[in-house]
């Protein structure tokens, strides 16, 4: 074999790298930069804006304008997530607070300027894709082009003399080649090959997922929605809007987008590490449930866990927290009954030491038939460490119950008309029961223990404790498609990464001295150390079925001229780099 490294001739330098730029042609869908003069007018103009904004360089540049524009949208209250946050900010910055509202900045993901980020982003995307795409699918159904006329400036070439037959050296490299998952065919002289396309298909798949991400974002946003409720064991959720503690929801959302189901909450069972250095921490956190669909549904059991969410359509029901109500009743002066229910109190501190209030709006009369409301300022312990210990739980399980309770009379403020919070109590225009002493009246209770109120104002008792849990109901139609496009995105990136489109040529003629001559040469899209190493592995499995001539007879070999440099001697084949195309 022998490495064919000689030059040409100054002359035919032009032809050759045109030789070889054809060879190289089409082996990636990338557009090519054409000339553009906007001096030719509205159209002119046109293209060339055309062209700049389907290329990569202006695609990556709105992905960047995309991700910084979201900065804003994670670091500024957002009107459409958090009103109250918002309204805090206005307050508190009346300078920025206009400027912002001018900017969209309080309502970043439907503001003029992001929107025009995200639909220049698409057409970009899609503009650059649509041709492309075309392209790839022409050059599948085309052939590979045939081999240069100089196979030796290729960045990896070999070269042999064998004693079989031109025909015999194309058949068997055409058979090598496709055994080899290369697309392979004849051209005049030589065998044509080329492999890699799943290059260009990771290319084209990780774009197209792209825009399959972006429509998949843009329409959860704007069909989103997500509420959160608190049950109390033993009360049910209808998945209605007026049901909900708090809701928001994307822009396009309308109330006949809710999934029609509901639930009841059956039983709720939480346990918790009772000693080491993870001394109350959740072990167990589940909720049992009891749901049906629709308004005929039957009915269904459950358990709903963290991370483990109750799935019904496109909504999901997460299990976000927990607490304790405790059941109280209420007498007036004359004992009747005039408060009966669970209260849910809101955790303070990781061992649920809660804080609420307990409202009597309605039908009490004190000792003297006046009409008032009665509040009670509450606190309770799940686990009570005695009256020389800290005011607070020492353990999140029912281990000591005590609920605290401090008792006012008179107007709540609920007829105002102005909303407050079921968790506070305004104290305008309550007043104190007092004790003996002239003190505020207040007082531990254990459950069954009963608060009387002086003056034969009516009594309080704690008839025991239920638990609540906290669900938040999410919907957000088009995850699974999104989800969808970003493992496309994955594995189109790595095809288009690791992958490589090449071509390999193989060329056997006869010689003047009636000797076949084997040539070999490869070209990749870009330089790597894969083509030299794949070439030579084929020309080692070729060498072997078309084995070297042997060297001419010395006796009736002709008499060498001096000034010929002589032949190399026959070796194993080997992919020599051309010069320049490693470094």
């Amino acid at each position: 074999m022998s490495n064919t490294t000689s030059g040409a001739p100054a002359g035919s330098a032009a032809t050759d790298e045109q030789d070889l730029g054809a060879a190289g042609s089409q082996l990636s869908t990338a557009p090519v930069e054409a000339p553009s003069n906007p001096g030719m007018g509205v159209i002119g103009w046109a293209r060339w804006f055309w062209r700049q904004l389907t290329s990569m360089r202006v695609a990556l540049l709105l992905l960047l304008l995309l991700a910084l524009g979201a900065i804003p949208g994670s670091l500024i209250p957002q009107s459409g997530t958090d009103e109250t946050k918002v309204a805090d900010f206005r307050r508190a910055h009346g300078t920025l607070a206009p400027l912002y509202d001018r900017l969209g900045l309080f309502h970043v993901y439907s503001s003029v300027w992001f929107s025009a980020i995200y639909i220049l982003l698409f057409v970009s995307l899609i503009g650059c894709i649509v041709p492309r795409t075309w392209q790839f699918v022409g050059q599948l159904r085309s052939r590979p082009p045939g081999a240069p006329r100089r196979l030796t400036r290729l960045p990896a070439h070999t070269a042999w003399r064998t004693g079989a037959e031109p025909e015999q050296v194309r058949e068997a490299a055409l058979v090598l080649l496709r055994r080899r998952r290369f697309r392979a065919h004849l051209v005049g002289d030589a065998v044509a090959a080329e492999k890699g396309y799943l290059r260009e298909v990771g290319n084209l798949l990780f774009h197209i997922a792209l825009i399959v991400m972006l429509v998949a974002f843009a329409w959860g946003q704007l069909y989103k929605s997500e509420g959160n409720k608190l049950v109390v064991e033993g009360d049910g959720f209808s998945n209605t809007l007026t049901q909900y503690n708090d809701f928001k929801s994307g822009n396009l959302f309308g109330t006949d987008d809710l999934e029609p189901f509901s639930f009841t909450l059956d039983d709720f069972k939480g346990t918790y590490e009772t000693s080491g250095p993870n001394k109350g921490t959740a072990r167990t956190f589940q909720a049992a449930l009891t749901y049906s669909v629709g308004a005929y549904g039957k009915d269904k059991k459950t358990v709903v866990k963290v991370n483990e969410p109750l799935e019904i359509g496109d909504s999901k029901v997460y299990l976000t927290a927990h607490g304790y109500a405790p059941v109280v009743t209420v007498r007036d002066g004359k004992g009747e009954v005039v408060y009966h229910d669970a209260v849910p109190l809101l955790p303070l501190d990781s061992n649920i030491t809660s804080s609420g209030v307990v409202k009597v709006l309605d039908g009490y009369k004190d000792a003297k038939g006046l009409s008032e409301q009665l509040g009670f300022q509450a606190f309770f312990l799940p686990t009570y460490g005695g009256p020389d210990t800290a005011v607070v739980s020492q353990f999140p399980a029912l281990d000591n119950p005590v609920l605290n309770l401090a008792p006012y009379h008179g107007d709540l403020g609920v007829d105002s008309g102005i909303p407050q919070s079921v968790y506070q109590l305004d104290k305008a225009h309550m007043k104190e029961f007092k004790d003996s002493k002239g003190l505020q009246l207040r007082d531990n209770l254990k459950p069954g223990e009963t608060m009387t109120l002086p003056n034969g104002a009516g009594s309080i008792t704690y008839d025991g404790t239920k638990e609540w849990a906290n669900f938040q109901v999410t919907q957000q139609p088009a995850s699974g498609w999104a989800l969808g496009g970003s493992i496309a995105a994955i594995f189109g990136l790595a095809g288009s990464l690791f992958l490589q489109r090449r071509r390999v040529w193989v060329r056997a003629v006869r010689g003047d001295d009636g000797v076949t001559v084997v040539e070999m040469g490869g070209l990749g899209r870009s330089e790597s150390a894969k083509v030299p190493e794949e070439l030579g592995e084929l020309a080692g499995t070729l060498y072997d079925q078309a084995a070297p001539a042997p060297d001419p007879d010395p006796v009736s070999a002709p008499e060498p001229d001096p000034d010929t440099p002589a032949s190399p001697e026959p070796s194993e084949p080997r992919a020599v780099p051309a010069e320049g195309a490693e470094k």
